[in-house]
């Protein structure tokens, strides 16, 4: 979500950046709560990833003190879990304490209710800030030298310069080599479509 950077250096693959909106992912289970019995999500936009998609379903969020933030989108398809992933600001506006983690880590975290356009659905847990990733082919983890759990910096050009440390390494068979940093993160270096950006160890 958001427009590809190209990489620099002599990687298998070029280097993609996305910004990761804040977003949502839901079980059937919860998709049919808040659009209907049997209700299938309907894709809008493919997502770099292949399989991934944005759909045309969006919900309300509905956080402490009633503060919401509408049309989150919904990403396809569906899981075996309910996470909603937002940046920091977003939470601050909704009143939410959010901790960082890997997605699909949600023990101790905090829920919401969301609303959609045939009903609730309570979630107990499952709203968190996901870690800034990168995924990966193998051919391209082997170029870098790095294997899944590793951590990589993502050096960031232009006149706001940044280096981001931490960067969770992802690596499967069907990845394509592209990272995901927020809205928070983002905006922070200013990234554009011609900004220059760096994986390294």
């Amino acid at each position: 979500m958001g427009k590809p950077v190209p990489g620099t250096g002599s990687a298998p693959n070029p280097l993609v950046v996305n910004i990761s909106a804040r977003h949502c992912h839901l079980t059937q289970e919860a998709v049919e709560a808040l659009f209907g019995k049997g209700h299938q999500l309907t894709p809008m936009k493919g997502l770099y990833q292949e399989g991934q998609f944005a759909a045309k379903e969006t919900v309300t969020l509905v956080g402490p003190r009633s503060r919401v933030i509408s049309n989150l989108r919904i990403l396809g398809p569906c899981r075996t879990l309910n996470q909603v992933e937002l940046a920091y600001t977003d939470a601050i506006a909704l009143g939410f304490e959010i901790p960082l983690r890997k997605s699909g880590v949600i023990e101790g975290t905090p829920g919401g209710m969301l609303m959609g356009a045939e009903g609730f659905f309570e979630m107990q847990d499952g709203i968190i800030r996901a870690e800034r990733h990168v995924h990966m082919h193998p051919e391209d983890a082997a170029h870098y030298g790095v294997a899944g759990g590793d951590r990589m910096k993502l050096k960031i050009g232009g006149p706001c310069a940044m280096t981001f440390d931490e960067m969770l390494v992802r690596v499967d068979e069907s990845f394509k080599l592209e990272v995901h940093i927020d809205t928070d993160e983002g905006n922070a270096v200013d990234l554009k479509p011609d900004t220059s950006c760096e994986l390294v160890k």
